[in-house]
C-alpha cells in the first residue's frame, strides 16, 4: 500500500507558562538506553537531543520545590509487548536502566510500568494524589507511544499536562506533531515551544 501526505491540523505552542511549584510533578518517560543511546534495542534517533533539555528541566524543577517522577518501561521473559517491538527494556539489563545523564536523584521516584501507559498498574495516580500534585510536566519518548499515553492518562484524571516540544522525541516527525496536537486539542494540555519556557513559581 502506498503512503500518502497527510497534515496536522494546527494546535497551539505557547512561549512560556507558569507551573505553581509544589502541585507540580515532572514526569520523565521511558529515558533508557534502549531507546536513548545508538546501541540500545529500539533506539529513537532524536531522543539524545532531550537529555540537555531534560536536564535543565529537571534541575529547575528540584531546586523549585516540584517532584520529580520516572516511568521505567519494564519487560520480562516471554512478554506479548517483544512479538510488537521484539525483546527491549528487559528487566536488569543494561537497556532498562534509566540513562546515566538523567539518572534519578534521592528523593525523586521511580515507577516500573509494563504497558505504554505510565498510569496503568501502577501506583503512579496515588502518589501524584498523594504530594498533592495538580500540574504533570510531561517530558521523554517515545512521543506518540508511552509520552501520549501517559499524558492522556494524567488529562483522563484531570491533571493539568504542560508538554515541551523539546522535551519529547519521536520516531518520525509526523508523530512528534500529532502527539502535541492530540495533546493540546483533546486533552487541553499546555504545549510550550522549550523547556527553558516553563517557569516554575
Amino acid at each position: 500500500m502506498a503512503g500518502r501526505v497527510v497534515e496536522v491540523p494546527e494546535y497551539e505552542i505557547v512561549e512560556s507558562v507558569e507551573v505553581p511549584a509544589r502541585e507540580a510533578a515532572v514526569i520523565v518517560v521511558d529515558m533508557q538506553n534502549d531507546f536513548v543511546k545508538p546501541e540500545g534495542k529500539l533506539f529513537v534517533p532524536t531522543a539524545p537531543a532531550t537529555v540537555e533539555p531534560i536536564r535543565r528541566l529537571l534541575s529547575r524543577a528540584r531546586s523549585a520545590g516540584a517532584r520529580v517522577f520516572y516511568t521505567q518501561d519494564t519487560h520480562y521473559d516471554g512478554d506479548p509487548e517483544f512479538t510488537i517491538w521484539g525483546e527491549h527494556v528487559k528487566h536488569g539489563t543494561w537497556g532498562w536502566q534509566i540513562i546515566d545523564e538523567l539518572k534519578p536523584q534521592p528523593g525523586d521516584i521511580v515507577v516500573q510500568k509494563t504497558r505504554y501507559d505510565g498510569f496503568y498498574g501502577t501506583p503512579l495516580d496515588d502518589l501524584l494524589r498523594v504530594y498533592s500534585v495538580k500540574y504533570t510536566v510531561i517530558v521523554g519518548t517515545v512521543a506518540n507511544i508511552c509520552v501520549l499515553h501517559t499524558a492522556a492518562s494524567a488529562a483522563l484524571r484531570w491533571y493539568k499536562v504542560v508538554v515541551p516540544v523539546d522535551g519529547i522525541s519521536a520516531l518520525t516527525e509526523f508523530d512528534l506533531h500529532a502527539t502535541l496536537r492530540q495533546i493540546s486539542w483533546l486533552y487541553k494540555g499546555i504545549v510550550v515551544r522549550s523547556v527553558d519556557g516553563i517557569r516554575f513559581t
